[in-house]
């Protein structure tokens, strides 16, 4: 994509990767993903804030043809899709000096190849003057790596936020124009890469908070011309508060725990709550990821293999226990042929969660009216949890 100017003397460098599905050959991505480099020209110095994955390098390095000078590269992140070009750009304006975090010195060298006397390391709000324009670094460290850092631009009011606040969407729009289509994506983005270090962004937020900008220039997606869309977005994600909702990731092989969950289904329903189940057999687990966000109660469903959970229902209970959302509660329930160590099994996977455990119900073959009824107790003890803590009101 040709380059874009989004503030005076700022330009939007994005390669857009129209048909990627996979990050990380984990991540789905249903709507692609860009990668984003922006340069900034001030009266005495040329700046470039990140460069592309080096799939990109050459489309890239087009893109840099009529500049006459960089001075600064800016790496903000050391993973490749954000720095996997710094050497060619280095090859083209060799006097530039590459300017990163102090712990991004060794992750450059080791990931990109820089030679480490080629780097200049920056501390938490020191400056660079290009003449009209400073740069000033921010460490904003786990989000999603340790060494991350954001640079702020206050004579354009522009926060570059690396993978803070980005999206893994492929547009030909530099800027938002659809909040909704970025919504989604920001909120998958976050869950599937942000989740795990609430904490941290908390801090994060509270550190950019204190500074004076109205637009935020990732390095995925779209740019956000208006700030407080994704800064709001991001502070109802990292609260506290939880939502009268329920996760539920199942699979069933013969039937009888697909019948079990239906039925709870149902049970939860009438009860008030809202209830996200997803089939692990077709189910993207993006989709998963966004919905616990802001889930109450995690309810796993699985028949029994070789005695534990099945394999697709571990790996999604495992994922959870990754992302580490903010979920509180949590049941299981299953079926099982001859023996079944499933719940010991998901309850251990789990355990980083420090989810309450408000019931099991494992059936041994099809469930009976007797199941059905266990199912019934454990829909009031949801409901119950969510009320106690202002969740539902019925």
């Amino acid at each position: 994509m040709h380059a874009r100017t989004i503030r005076n003397g700022i330009q939007h460098i994005a390669m857009v990767h129209w048909d990627r599905r996979l990050f990380d050959s984990l991540v789905p991505l249903p709507d692609g993903t860009s990668y984003n480099a922006y340069l900034v020209e001030g009266r005495d110095a040329t700046a470039l804030i990140d460069t592309t994955d080096p799939l990109f390098q050459d489309e890239f390095m087009e893109q840099l043809q009529s500049v006459k000078r960089i001075d600064y590269i800016i790496s903000q992140h050391s993973e490749q899709d954000h720095s996997g070009a710094i050497p060619a750009v280095m090859a083209r304006f060799p006097k530039a000096k590459v300017i990163c975090s102090a712990k991004a010195k060794d992750l450059l060298n080791t990931h990109v190849g820089i030679p480490s006397d080629q780097l200049i390391v920056v501390q938490d709000g020191e400056t660079i003057s290009l003449g009209d324009k400073t740069l000033q670094f921010i460490y904003t460290p786990w989000v999603h790596w340790p060494e991350t850092m954001s640079t702020y631009i206050p004579e354009d009011k522009c926060l570059f936020s690396c993978d803070f606040f980005g999206s893994h969407l492929a547009t030909t729009d530099s800027c938002v124009t659809d909040e909704a289509r970025v919504y989604e994506a920001a909120k998958r983005y976050y869950a599937e890469i942000m989740m795990p270090f609430r904490t941290f962004i908390v801090k994060n937020l509270e550190k950019i908070e204190k500074l004076d900008f109205d637009m935020i220039a990732p390095s995925h997606g779209p740019v956000y011309g208006n700030s407080a869309f994704i800064l709001d977005a991001y502070r109802d994600w990292v609260s506290p508060q939880m939502k009268n909702e329920v996760v539920l990731p199942y699979i069933s092989m013969h039937g009888s725990t697909g019948a079990m969950v239906n039925h709870l289904i149902d049970g939860l329903a009438r009860h008030g709550v809202t209830v996200y189940p997803f089939n692990l057999e077709v189910t993207d687990i993006g989709k998963l990821a966004i919905s616990l966000v802001d889930a109450a109660t995690l309810i796993v469903g699985t028949p029994t293999v070789h005695v534990g959970a099945h394999p697709l229902v571990f790996y999604a209970a495992h994922l959870a226990n990754l992302l580490r959302p903010k979920v509180k509660y949590g049941a299981v329930i299953g079926s099982y042929g001859w023996g079944t160590k499933a719940v010991e099994q998901i309850v251990e996977t789990t355990a980083k969660l420090k989810l309450e455990v408000l019931g099991t119900v494992i059936q041994k073959g099809c469930p009976t009216a007797e199941t059905f009824g266990e199912l019934d107790v454990l829909a009031a003890a949801v409901a119950k949890a969510h009320k106690e803590n202002d969740l539902i009101s019925v």
